[in-house]
């Protein structure tokens, strides 16, 4: 399926107000779901010190402080004039757990750390998280986009990061666990660093790919080639470009 017709009519009141009610569902759900996930990453984390859970963790914290942004965003009568900030917050959270994830992996690499054991409840809550995670994603990025919201588009990046980091957990705990390999839970925390470190910056320039200005028509093209394979009827992943930038 291609990109709909630039002629389709822009979005009424009440599909706007729709659409607003949507991602503060959503955004209330990725704040419940990361609470309890923090808790037990974090918890589970520090019993076996293993950095990439606790990063996990830390990541679920901050994945709470981008949804607060994108909550904060759409309970004013104006959630089109706190884009820009909303947007700065998410940014500030992804470099944040990567200045931490990075500094305690490399701890842990050079011998200075404790060295990660093995966690059935940090197994499990990876694997669980690899389910929920991307569904609850797809849903606000695709209200976010036929909104025009930029901020709503990059808290569901957010949210699908979880799903990456979610995969790399699971793969560096198993390592861990069944061969013995205590470096793989370092190295995975990294990988979770370096992912964090890439959205961050894609935040901070509003570059969250085909979410098109408030007031632009709904799925007029904006100027950009990423979108031009549609997903599910609602796009391409996002992908960074200057255009989407330009509607912060």
């Amino acid at each position: 399926m291609g990109l709909p017709d630039a002629s389709r009519p822009a979005l009424s009141v009440a599909r706007r107000e729709l659409l607003q009610r949507r991602i503060r569902w959503f955004v209330a759900a990725t704040i419940a779901y990361n609470v309890v996930e923090a808790v037990i990453a974090i918890g589970e984390g520090t019993r076996v010190s293993s950095t990439a859970l606790i990063g996990f963790g830390l990541d679920s914290v901050i994945e709470v402080s981008s949804a607060a942004a994108v909550a904060w965003q759409f309970a004013g009568s104006d959630p089109e004039r706190r884009e820009k900030v909303a947007l700065r917050i998410i940014a500030f959270s992804f470099f944040a757990l990567a200045a931490y994830v990075s500094v305690d992996s490399l701890r842990s690499l050079l011998g200075t750390g404790g060295e990660a054991r093995h966690s059935s409840i940090g197994i499990v809550l990876a694997a669980v998280s690899l389910l929920i995670m991307p569904l609850l994603s797809w849903a606000e990025r695709r209200a976010g986009r036929e909104l025009g919201s930029l901020s709503a588009v990059a808290d569901s990046k957010q949210t699908l990061l979880c799903t990456y980091l979610s995969a790399v957990l699971l793969l560096g705990l198993l390592l861990n666990s069944l061969l013995g390999w205590s470096w793989a839970d370092p190295i995975a925390a990294l990988v979770i660093a370096a992912i964090a470190v890439r959205e961050g910056i894609n935040a901070w320039k509003g570059d969250t790919c085909c979410a098109p200005s408030i007031g632009q028509r709904a799925g007029e093209p904006a100027g950009c080639d990423c979108c031009s394979t549609e997903v599910t009827g609602q796009g391409a992943t996002p992908r960074a470009t200057p255009d989407a930038s330009q509607s912060a």
